[in-house]
């Protein structure tokens, strides 16, 4: 499911009531497809069970100082958001805490509850470590790596580095192969279209569902509310 990038502009001689009802047909379709994606986000839809209630738990206080899964912590653009959830895997779903007593407590949790296991990610243990490797930006088809091409607040800055700063996102498979053999298969390579060369030269690859992702839809989310919002907006002029 994507958002409808149809011009929103209309052209100057149609009547003023055609023109307000055609606004108002693509605006219902907008909102019907904006309340879809935003159930999917207040569900943690697509997120492993003990996930979902560790996050509704803290939303109801039970857990306290739970910041929230990694992939809901961080941004990046359309262009990089298959490599950065392959290059992340599972990591996408390992929760970030304050401090091991209340990753401790989230443990104790899911134990006692049998709701299943989840990784968690102390702030004030984790440190980040990024690629010290000279050349990189001269490889041909280097994009960048990968704990460059996220946003995220300051404080999960480490967290980012600790799980992407070693990853480097590449344009394509044969261009992973060769930075690969370059520099000894020491650092995972990740392309743009999901391919991976492993540290120690295994390959990971194949077809990626690219409307699936959890930050593909975060950023489709925001697309539709801006659009939204445009639409809104064209009905108060």
């Amino acid at each position: 499911m994507t958002a409808d990038r149809e011009n929103l502009s209309f052209l100057p001689d149609v009547p003023g009531e055609a023109m307000q009802s055609r606004i108002r047909q693509k605006l219902d379709s907008i909102t019907a497809k904006t309340k879809v994606y935003r159930a999917m986000e207040r569900d943690f839809d697509s997120y492993n069970k003990s996930v979902r209630i560790v996050m509704q738990e803290a939303q109801k206080g039970a857990l306290r100082n739970v910041h929230g899964p990694v992939s809901r912590l961080i941004r990046t653009d359309d262009s990089y958001a298959v490599a950065v959830e392959i290059a992340l895997g599972a990591a996408m779903q390992q929760i970030v805490v304050s401090t091991e007593q209340d990753g401790k407590a989230a443990i104790s949790f899911l134990k006692r509850t049998g709701a299943g296991r989840a990784t968690f990610l102390p702030l004030n243990t984790i440190q980040g470590k990024k690629l010290q490797e000279n050349g990189l930006e001269n490889c041909r088809g280097f994009v960048g790596i990968a704990s460059d091409l996220v946003t995220t607040q300051n404080q999960y800055q480490g967290i980012v580095e600790n799980l992407l700063g070693r990853t480097v996102i590449v344009e394509n498979i044969d261009n992973a192969i060769s930075m690969a053999k370059r520099y000894g298969n020491r650092f995972k390579i990740v392309t743009l279209d999901g391919q991976v060369m492993n540290p120690g030269g295994s390959m990971t690859g194949g077809s990626v569902n690219k409307e699936a992702g959890i930050l593909s839809r975060a950023n489709e989310l925001e697309k539709l509310k801006s659009q939204e919002k445009e639409l809104e907006q064209q009905l108060l002029t």
